[in-house]
């Protein structure tokens, strides 16, 4: 049975996930590895997600983890920010030829059970929010004339990069605000 957790779990590549989505039941997203200092649209979505709802850091436990863990503390001034270490195990994954430099397994070397234990403190009743397409739709934010304008206005209000898509966008709702919130946002922006 999967850990159901309320909060934005982080981690750095689509391995890392693959596996996290194995256990958890939540809203996962990663990090590209150091491509989060790159990315305006991921660290936005970072400081938004770690004050409004909380993030569990989980990178690996290694110097490049460490490199990415300080990161996140500095853009979003650690709030709401949970960390989650990896015990250092050493080996090598399954799918690389070799081991890591550091010689140490990353998230996705780390056995089930060991992962499932590591979240049991943010076990929650999780509901996701329901914002779908269609409800962008209806709300003027997609398929609409001025509909880019509207989501530009969203996207401003939720402290959000402007020129996000309709996809990025759904899954930022997801992570940066409740269905009551969102309808509450709506309501505003049509006065």
């Amino acid at each position: 049975m999967k850990i159901p957790v309320k909060e934005l779990v982080v981690c750095e590549g689509r391995y890392d996930k693959i596996k996290l989505d194995s256990v958890l039941d939540a809203d996962i997203i990663t990090l590209d590895g150091f491509g989060i200092f790159k990315s305006d649209e991921k660290k936005a979505l970072l400081r938004e997600a770690s004050k409004k709802r909380g993030i569990i850091v989980v990178t690996d436990s290694d110097s490049a983890g460490m490199v990415i863990r300080n990161y996140i503390k500095n853009i979003t001034g650690n709030v709401g920010v949970h960390h989650l270490y990896t015990p250092r195990i050493e080996g090598k994954e399954r799918r690389k030829p070799h081991a890591s430099k550091e010689g140490i397994l990353g998230v996705e070397g780390i056995d089930t059970d060991t992962l499932k234990g590591m979240f049991e403190a943010f076990k929650s009743d999780r509901q996701p929010p329901k914002i779908t397409r269609a409800m962008l739709y209806e709300d003027g934010f997609m398929g609409r004339d001025g509909s880019a304008e509207r989501r530009e206005r969203l996207c401003e209000a939720l402290g959000l990069p402007h020129n996000m898509s309709v996809s990025a966008l759904l899954q930022a709702l997801a992570i940066v605000t409740t269905e009551e919130e969102y309808k509450t946002l709506c309501d505003k922006m049509q006065n």
